[in-house]
């Protein structure tokens, strides 16, 4: 079992949660240790409840598990609604003025804090939050320096005096739980590592510049706004030109323009802002230029929970626009993943000139996790295809942009070369651009240029690798998961090992291709096959299906809008190996 230790942290929304976050997080990244963290919140400015949970451990720790060792509730909402999550050996740190304690179970320390005792919350309206960092840190084991250095990084731009008294406050904390509150059974260790603390969002959006984005244009939609934010932070010193337009139809237009032009360009949505953005595609498809489109989905339909995670949108995804073309879809698996997406991503698409999609969701957009630096190459590989971008030679036959080849892809040339001129527009077209309909819509050449343009497929299929099976071979359970269920399933394997199931997983990360025949080849000898996917129709089954015909044995969805924990899919295989159902849907105990 993966040695770890859990922080939740719940409040209203404006009470000040996510600063204790970020210090714990700091702290434990530089102890060396792995972490993932989550928060589940609102939709609303004010009010409401935020509950951040904090994992971290020596070992790896990719997932958030549903178990909390310490608790800090900011409120007396997050006490009646989290204590119960608290076992033996836990903890629960509040204001002892102000939240009435709960009945725990047995073996949880309960430790009030009396807050106005320890510092003027006169002056400091959140100074609750930071004697219970201190508290917390000191109940861990961690020396008062770790926590010191932090808050002086942490309000370095507030100045010196605010520097101070939140040292002091976070002293008081320290020192009083030093006296007063037994530590935890387990310190928290040190490790000689050295993590980088990532979103999903940022990840995407330093993979993107690293494969050499110059354009990022998005209309802010959550949760994709965090890309936004990292390129507009950056946008100078990356080099890259970043713009906020007035709706998705503009972006996904605007981005396709600057992709014309020669650069690399990206935009990134949601699921109603992709919506929009759908005619726009296909003018990317049928005009040959490679744009790459990232969609944080969100839990729907419509405005939905927009603050929730689902795996909701592949459909939409896979219908986007309409007619045939080609196109290519991947999910990343993890926080690391969605940073070395980007550059493979861009590589295939300016390869074979057609639109590109990024299929996230928000347990990996505004989840964190630590990566090791090692996964962030910021000099990969870059591929950018039949560019040409000088006129090279004064003899040479005319351009044919459109120029029908055994591959499918033409040469593609930035606007402005000598000789070079051209015709792109959404219309279906010959060689050179010309619009087919302008001489009576002829269909041979309608019919040349669709097989043309759908020769990619093949290309496309061969640079992409098929998925593998991780774990033992002739396993009693073989998991399918798509995307973020990546380290729940990983986790879950290992829990069902220690409990005398062998099991096994197939992750999904190219949707489109999908190479079917070699899924299938991988699963036609095990032993029982059970998909997990977090929405609630079960759509990559559905798919796998459609262009397979294989069936699963068993399902394992959830859809409430939070994320699956490993003992959530333990749970669910014992159930189902045990002939009591096909389908499991876990039902989430935070109460949230």
């Amino acid at each position: 079992m993966r040695q770890s230790f859990s922080v939740g942290i719940g409040g209203a929304a404006g009470q000040g949660v996510a600063t204790p976050g970020d210090i714990f997080a700091k702290i434990f990244s530089r102890r060396g240790l792995h972490l993932n963290a989550y928060n589940a919140y609102q939709s609303i400015i004010r009010g409401g409840h935020t509950f951040l949970t904090i994992r971290t451990g020596p070992d790896k720790i990719a997932t958030i598990d549903g178990k909390i060792d310490l608790l800090i509730p900011l409120n007396q909402d997050t006490m009646d609604r989290h204590l119960g999550l608290l076992g033996v050996g836990a903890a629960c740190l509040y204001n002892a003025e102000t939240i009435k304690p709960g009945t725990p179970a047995e073996g949880v320390q309960m430790c009030p804090i009396p807050v106005s005792k320890l510092a003027d919350i006169s002056k400091n309206k959140v100074a609750q939050n930071t004697l219970a960092i201190g508290a917390g840190l000191s109940m861990m084991g961690v020396g008062f320096a770790a926590l010191e250095e932090v808050l002086t990084e942490q309000f370095r731009r507030k100045g010196q005096a605010v520097i101070d008294e939140n040292v002091s406050i976070a002293r008081a904390g320290y020192d009083y739980a030093s006296q007063n509150f037994k530590p935890f059974a387990w310190p928290l260790p040190m490790t000689e590592n050295r993590y980088a603390v990532l979103s999903g969002n940022a990840a995407m959006a330093m993979g993107g510049a690293a494969a050499g984005v110059k354009f990022y244009c998005a209309y802010p939609m959550s949760p994709s706004t965090g890309v936004l934010h990292w390129m507009a932070e950056h946008a100078r010193k990356a080099q890259i030109m970043v713009r906020q337009v007035e709706d998705e139809i503009g972006v996904i237009n605007m981005a396709i323009g600057a992709a014309h032009a020669g650069v690399r360009s990206m935009c990134a949505t949601s699921g109603g802002g992709f919506a929009l953005m759908s005619e726009g595609l296909g003018l990317s498809a049928q005009a040959e230029i490679p744009v790459v489109v990232i969609d944080c989905q969100r839990a729907g339909p419509s405005t939905g929970v927009p603050t929730k995670t689902e795996q909701g949108d592949l459909w939409q995804m896979l219908g986007a626009a309409f007619g045939d073309y080609p196109r290519v879809i991947a999910a990343p698996l993890d926080i690391g993943d969605c940073f070395t997406l980007m550059a493979e991503m861009f590589n295939i698409t300016d390869r074979f000139q057609c639109p590109g999609i990024v299929l996230c969701d928000l347990l990996l957009s505004e989840g964190r996790l630590s990566v090791d630096p090692e996964v962030l190459n910021f000099n990969p590989t870059i591929d950018r295809g039949e560019l040409i971008t000088s006129n090279g030679t004064a003899d040479h036959e005319p351009y044919k942009r459109y120029k029908i080849t055994e591959s499918g892809v033409s040469p593609r040339v930035i606007p402005g070369v000598p000789g070079h001129t051209h015709t792109v527009s959404s219309d279906e077209h010959d060689e050179d651009g010309v619009l087919i309909s302008d001489e009576y819509t002829n269909t041979t050449k309608r019919r040349a240029m669709m097989e043309k343009r759908m020769r990619k497929v093949q290309g496309i299929e061969a640079s992409v690798p098929p998925p593998e099976i991780v774990g033992p071979a002739n396993a009693d359970v073989t998991l399918i998961g798509w995307g973020s269920t990546y380290a729940v399933i990983d986790e879950a394997c290992e829990l069902l090992r220690e409990a005398g199931i062998t099991a096994n997983h197939l992750p999904i990360r190219w949707l489109v291709p999908l190479h079917g025949d070699a899924i299938v080849k991988l699963l036609k000898n095990a032993k029982k096959t059970i998909i997990v996917e977090n929405n609630f129709s079960g759509q990559f089954a559905r798919y796998l299906r459609s262009e397979t015909s294989f069936v699963a044995d068993g399902h394992i969805r959830k859809y409430d809008g939070e994320p699956l924990f490993p003992h959530h899919i333990v749970n669910a295989v014992k159930e189902q190996l045990a002939g009591n159902t096909t389908l499991s849907v876990p039902v989430h105990e935070i109460n949230v």
